[in-house]
């Protein structure tokens, strides 16, 4: 009797337990499904007006509507977006903070010796947002109008000009370097904290010369406040037909790509992950954000977050190789 009475109270812990298990699931089953139950938040590594910022804006009015909460933009400049990325690196793991972030996230690890963060270890890719060319620009003042121009006046005055980008570290940074390397001349690197800035030098005449993003510099391109030399692709962009590539222009290996993608905290539940996933790849096949996103020269990028994580993983090699031959490093 003892012992029946010992397996009767053993089988009841056993389903007690099980029970409490089925609710704790089904707690977290509807935890999950009731994301988002607040505004989302999306952390901008770059000012207003960016080239990110602007890519970034585009999908949050989209998926403000199709979550059925605001998608806030924050913008949080500051070493080449490390400022940003280690703010979401650190932050609760619940879908509610994003980073939308350029390729220079794979140059950081880079220059920066000491980040308060591990790039593959604490943020999780979700899905590349789009592509977009960079584009050399210089003020008409200054009379150059090819790249054979700058190259031989750089190659004329060796660490005379300077160039801008949008931050130490920045996609306008690499893009920069990878062509200084390429077309074997030398000059000062001036960082801003975000792409306005650094345009307002150039069309001040302050700085020689920037990549920058197409849909930042596009307007002024438009105006004549600033003259475009060559994209950065290996194709020429069809918002600018008419401007030829780097390597149409003679510099052979200087081609780059300008890309933007949302990351979330590594121990983001993977439900949340997919939904957030799928929401972009539902806004980039919008006739609408195609549209906006071409006439800015950008092209969707969806990608699946594990193709992500390695693309990421091959960018930070390819970005590790050009620092190394730059010498690049942050403070």
């Amino acid at each position: 009797m003892f012992m029946n009475k010992s397996c009767n109270a053993a089988q009841r812990l056993v389903r007690i337990c099980l029970s409490m298990g089925v609710l704790l699931c089904t707690s977290q089953v509807f935890a999950q499904a009731a994301y988002p139950n607040k505004p989302v938040r999306f952390f901008v590594p770059f000012t207003a007006g960016s080239g990110t910022d602007i890519v970034a804006r585009t999908v949050a009015d989209v998926m403000s509507k199709s979550l059925g909460q605001p998608v806030l933009i924050e913008n949080r400049p500051g070493a080449g977006g490390t400022i940003a990325a280690a703010q979401v690196a650190k932050s609760e793991p619940d879908g509610y903070t994003i980073l939308v972030h350029s390729s220079g996230h794979a140059l950081n690890p880079s220059i920066y010796p000491n980040l308060p963060y591990d790039t593959v270890k604490d943020l999780l890719g979700v899905t590349p947002i789009a592509a977009l060319p960079n584009v050399m620009v210089v003020s008409p003042a200054r009379g150059w109008k090819s790249v054979s121009d700058v190259v031989a006046a750089a190659k004329a005055a060796p660490g005379q000009l300077n160039y801008a980008s949008a931050g130490m570290g920045s996609a306008t940074h690499l893009n920069a370097e990878k062509f200084k390397l390429q077309a074997g001349i030398d000059a000062v690197h001036v960082p801003f904290k975000g792409t306005p800035e650094a345009l307002s030098d150039v069309i001040g005449g302050r700085n020689d010369w920037f990549f920058a993003p197409l849909s930042s510099a596009l307007p002024l391109i438009k105006d004549g406040k600033l003259q475009a030399l060559a994209v950065s692709t290996a194709q020429r962009s069809p918002t600018l037909p008419q401007v030829p590539t780097t390597l149409e222009a003679g510099v052979s290996g200087s081609d780059y790509v300008f890309w933007v993608g949302m990351l979330v905290p590594s121990a983001t539940p993977t439900p949340i992950v997919k939904r957030l996933h799928d929401e972009v790849i539902k806004a980039l096949a919008l006739a609408d954000v195609k549209d906006k996103l071409n006439r800015l020269g950008a092209e969707p990028m969806p990608m699946s977050p594990e193709s992500f994580n390695a693309f990421i993983k091959t960018e930070m090699d390819s970005a590790a190789k050009i620092a190394k031959a730059a010498g690049l490093k942050g403070s």
